[in-house]
């Protein structure tokens, strides 16, 4: 997002803190560094979930009134928090992207700790905020209407196209000659990572189906990954599911482009970035009505929305996986609507955002 404003002539510098996870980034922190191509500034933050960084605090109510307008991500850490109260102590303009904290099911996790911050801190931040940024349009309905907001403003995020489309799946596992489901994602409870290991179990019950695989890619809690092996195995599907773990570079982009079919059935999902990705190469996708492109992909044919319970998981995939091409006719329409959701656009549609909270306020 930072390097695609560079390009449309904004001038973007990042504070943030080296939290990484409950983990730290390797990076000098209190001075100006370039990462990834975008002036930063990292701070030290005490561990846990919270973030919180005196030091970072310090540095936003000293120079905060350096810049035009100021753009948070998240809303439930301190961070963000410092982040509003500087640009609200210095009259700076400033605009909130919840990344998908304030929906309803988001909202129900933790839901003491989060209901104490949102009525001490939360509200007051997006009421004060010059506009609240939200990637679709169902994610801006869902808050808009369980928490009494308002002035919000859809702009999709862009996704980068992957680096090669003739990827061979040998990067990714060397034996691996067989049509294969992806999921690519945080692994996370909420991701429906179990129904979906249920799911593709009964499928495979039947022997036509017997040479697919599933394929889960990402990182998460060590405890939670070691329950889902467990329920992999109770299912007796060590043979037809693997965990590739943390996917990045021509691995990640080898496992989208030849996957047969790009699955998340999550319980809650702002946007979808990884869904974007896989569309991107011409792969269909199967997604639950929680995740907040789902009314895209269905209006448009760009894959299958179904329901996050075993039954209507495996009814779905049997026809998916049966009719060769009609997946290949909706990979073809995902590639087209992905094509709608770059980064260029999303970056003209920010700077005009960025203008009106400006003459606004």
């Amino acid at each position: 997002m930072c390097r695609a404003l560079k390009e449309a002539r904004c001038e973007v510098k990042v504070c943030t803190t080296n939290a990484d996870g409950l983990e730290v980034l390797p990076v000098k922190t209190s001075q100006w560094v370039e990462f990834d191509r975008v002036e930063t500034i990292f701070f030290s933050s005490a561990a846990g979930e919270f973030k919180y960084s005196r030091e970072m605090a310090a540095w936003l109510n000293d120079h905060v009134s350096d810049f035009d307008i100021v753009h948070i991500h998240a809303v439930f850490n301190y961070s963000s928090l410092s982040a509003a109260r500087a640009c609200r102590k210095h009259a700076v303009p400033y605009i909130v992207r919840p990344l998908g904290t304030l929906d309803p099911w988001s909202m129900s996790q933790k839901r003491v700790k989060k209901k104490l911050f949102w009525r001490t801190f939360g509200k007051s931040m997006l009421e004060n905020a010059a506009a609240v940024h939200y990637t679709t349009e169902a994610e801006q309905r869902a808050v808009e209407t369980t928490l009494n907001t308002n002035h919000g403003a859809v702009v999709p995020l862009g996704v980068d196209l992957p680096p090669s489309h003739g990827s061979s799946s040998s990067l990714i596992t060397p034996h691996l000659r067989t049509p294969y489901l992806l999921f690519l994602s945080r692994l996370h409870p909420k991701k429906g990572v179990e129904m979906l290991i249920e799911a593709f179990a009964s499928v495979m019950g039947e022997e036509r189906f017997k040479d697919w695989k599933l394929l889960i890619a990402g990182e998460g809690d060590e405890e939670y990954i070691r329950s889902l092996r467990a329920l992999t195995r109770r299912c007796d599907m060590d043979d037809s599911i693997e965990f590739l773990g943390w996917l990045d570079g021509e691995a990640k982009a080898a496992a989208l482009c030849d996957a047969s079919l790009f699955v998340l059935p999550s319980h809650q999902e702002n946007f979808g970035m990884s869904v974007v990705e896989a569309m991107s190469c011409g792969v269909p996708v199967m997604v639950s009505p929680q995740v907040n492109l789902a009314a895209a992909i269905e209006k448009t044919g760009a894959g299958w929305v179904v329901r996050v319970d075993k039954t209507s998981m495996k009814t779905a995939l049997e026809g998916i996986i049966e009719s060769r091409e009609e997946r290949q006719r909706r990979g073809e329409i995902a590639r087209r609507l992905s094509s709608e959701l770059s980064w260029e656009n999303a970056a003209t549609l920010l700077k005009q955002l960025y203008v009106r909270a400006l003459v606004t306020n």
